[in-house]
């Protein structure tokens, strides 16, 4: 994988950081015929030798854009439920060894085999977000609080646009159903194809400012248009191809809202969190 038969043996590394009092959170990229299957498995319980040292173990379905030149490809649906299968009967394994599940599928998994997502109870002591593990279900736990006052609500506008990427629309469009459902807003989902870096290339954060014009400007649109706010969280505010927020308002000639939460959509459409005018 690292191109270099001289790289150190990661497993000493790691004995090493332990040695030395040094907690350890890791991933493995699941890559479909390099370290799958039997060589996944091995991985996985070669780290677990290494508790306490070793706290988890993320696994992550490998990323692709259409640059890559390596002949590598994604998981298929079969092979991804049974990494799936495979990490939950772990889990099992290691809760009675290690006391806790020690492996850990990451979100995409279960969004792109429409698997419900875990409770939050599976998650405690973690703060993995970063490693795209946990973030769906903090999401929809911070949903359901944050739809008990929609009565209260006062909505500036009576209908929304709500970028995304093709991975969360499904789900965000269940969310905004719900939205619409409960206070009368016209809440309508645009999951945003990724055409710069390719198709398979599937979050929100990685999505450029031109192609969500473009792909925006061919729908009929609400009244204002709420965008990922983790597509800014580069330099400077601004997306990967260099979009500033407003330039999309812009572009648009519509009011632009940021948010990472259901709560923060819902503070846009009260008109309590600052719209980026056209």
């Amino acid at each position: 994988c690292l191109r270099n038969p001289e790289a150190p043996d990661v497993m000493e590394q790691l004995r090493w950081l332990g040695v030395h009092g040094v907690e350890v959170h890791t991933q493995i990229v699941v890559t479909p015929g390099l370290n799958n299957e039997a060589h996944l498995e091995r991985s996985v319980h070669d780290l677990a030798t290494l508790w306490p040292t070793v706290q988890s173990v993320s696994v992550v379905p490998v990323g692709l854009t259409r640059y890559h030149k390596c002949g590598l490809r994604l998981s298929t649906l079969k092979e991804s439920h049974a990494v799936l299968d495979a990490c939950e009967r772990w889990q099992e394994k290691f809760l009675v060894t290690l006391g806790a599940r020690f492996v850990y599928p990451t979100d995409e998994w279960y969004l792109r085999t429409r698997r419900p997502i875990p409770p939050a109870s599976v998650y405690v002591g973690l703060a993995l977000q970063e490693n795209g593990l946990g973030m769906v279900r903090d999401f929809l736990d911070e949903w359901e609080v944050a739809r008990g006052p929609l009565r209260t609500l006062a909505p500036q506008v009576r209908s929304a646009t709500l970028a995304t990427g093709t991975l969360f629309g499904p789900t965000l469009a269940r969310v905004a159903e719900g939205l619409s459902g409960a206070t009368g807003v016209r809440a309508e989902v645009a999951p945003v194809i990724n055409r710069r870096l390719g198709e398979t290339i599937t979050v929100a954060g990685l999505l450029m400012g031109e192609e969500v014009i473009a792909a925006l400007r061919e729908r009929e649109l609400g009244e204002l248009v709420i965008l990922p706010r983790i597509m800014f969280a580069h330099p400077r505010g601004l997306s990967l191809d260099d979009v500033a927020p407003d330039q999309v308002a812009a572009a648009l000639d519509r009011p632009v809202a940021l948010a990472n939460t259901m709560g923060d959509v819902l503070d846009a459409l009260d008109g309590k969190s600052g719209w980026q005018e056209s």
